[in-house]
C-alpha cells in the first residue's frame, strides 16, 4: 500500500496534516473515534477513482490546537476552515462517527460546500430510550470491542506507527480522546437534529449492524430529519467504525453514492 501525500494547513495558528491520494473528483473524509494514525485500506480502495483528501481534525493524529476551541461553534468553524484549506468546498464529503456529525453539520450550515453526504454512524443525536454508549467512559480493555465488530480492527488502528516515539504515542492517542470529548461529551449530544432539515445534498447513511456505540436504530433518526434525498444502508459484520471492519463493502456504498 503506497502512502499519501503530506501537506499542512493552518487553523487558528496549529498545524492540520492533510493526506491525499489517488485521482480523479475530490473525496473528502472526516474520520471517527481514534482519528487517523495511519492511512487506511477504506481509503485506498476510494482512491482507486477518486482523489480522495483527508485532514486531521485538531487534537487527532496529526493536528493540533483542540485546547483553543471553546464550543460547539468554535469546531465547527474550524472545520469549516480546514475543508476549505484543503480544497474541499464544494466537494462530496464522507464523514465517520465523530467526523460523521462534523460532515452533516457542514451540510446543513453550509449547504455549498457539500455536494453529496455520506453519513457512517455520526454523533450528534441522543434518544433517552435508546441511549447510546459513552466510549470515553471506558475500561480500556473494553474499548476495542465498542468500536468495531472485529476488535483487532481498533488494535491495528491505535497501534503505534512505525517510527512513532513508544513513550509519547500514548499520549497522542489519550489526546485524540480528549479531543472528541471536547467536542462530544456527553454522549456524542449536540442537538443535531435541530439542523438536519437544512441538509439538501443527497444523503447516504451507513450503519454497522453490529454498532454497540450508537444503535443501528439511530440510522432511521438521521434518515427522518433530513429533508434531502436520504438512503440508509446497513452495513454486516461491522461495528461503530464500519469503513475499518468492511472497508470493501464500505467503499462500493461510498463509491455508488457519489458517481
Amino acid at each position: 500500500m503506497s502512502q499519501p501525500t503530506t501537506s499542512t494547513v493552518e487553523v487558528n495558528g496549529f498545524p492540520c496534516r492533510v493526506w491525499s491520494k489517488g485521482s480523479g473528483p475530490k473525496l473528502g473524509f472526516l474520520a471517527g473515534l481514534g482519528g487517523l494514525p495511519r492511512w487506511l485500506p477504506f481509503l485506498d480502495r476510494l482512491a482507486e477513482t477518486r482523489t480522495v483528501i483527508a485532514p486531521s481534525l485538531p487534537g487527532y493524529p496529526g493536528a493540533a490546537g483542540h485546547t483553543a476551541l471553546d464550543s460547539h461553534l468554535d469546531w465547527v468553524l474550524a472545520v469549516r476552515q480546514i475543508l476549505d484549506k484543503a480544497g474541499l468546498a464544494g466537494a462530496d464529503l464522507v464523514g465517520a462517527s465523530v467526523g460523521g456529525a462534523f460532515a452533516a453539520e457542514m451540510a446543513a450550515i453550509f449547504p455549498g460546500h457539500v455536494r453529496r453526504l455520506v453519513l457512517i454512524a455520526p454523533f450528534g443525536l441522543f434518544d433517552e430510550d435508546e441511549p447510546a454508549a459513552d466510549p470515553w467512559a471506558q475500561r480500556r480493555d473494553k474499548v476495542a470491542g465498542l468500536m468495531c465488530a472485529d476488535a483487532e480492527k481498533w488494535n491495528e488502528l491505535v497501534a503505534a506507527p512505525e517510527g512513532a516515539n513508544s513513550i509519547e504515542w500514548p499520549i497522542e492517542m489519550t489526546r485524540a480522546s480528549e479531543a472528541a470529548a471536547r467536542a462530544f461529551w456527553p454522549l456524542g449530544n449536540t442537538r443535531l437534529e435541530k439542523r438536519l432539515p437544512l441538509i439538501a445534498a443527497p444523503t447516504l447513511i451507513l450503519w454497522g449492524e453490529g454498532d454497540a456505540v450508537l444503535p443501528p436504530a439511530y440510522a432511521g433518526k438521521f434518515a427522518r430529519g433530513i429533508n434531502g434525498s436520504t438512503r440508509v444502508e446497513t452495513v454486516a459484520g461491522a461495528g461503530h467504525l464500519a469503513y475499518l471492519d468492511q472497508p470493501d463493502a464500505v467503499a462500493r456504498a461510498v463509491l455508488s453514492h457519489v458517481a
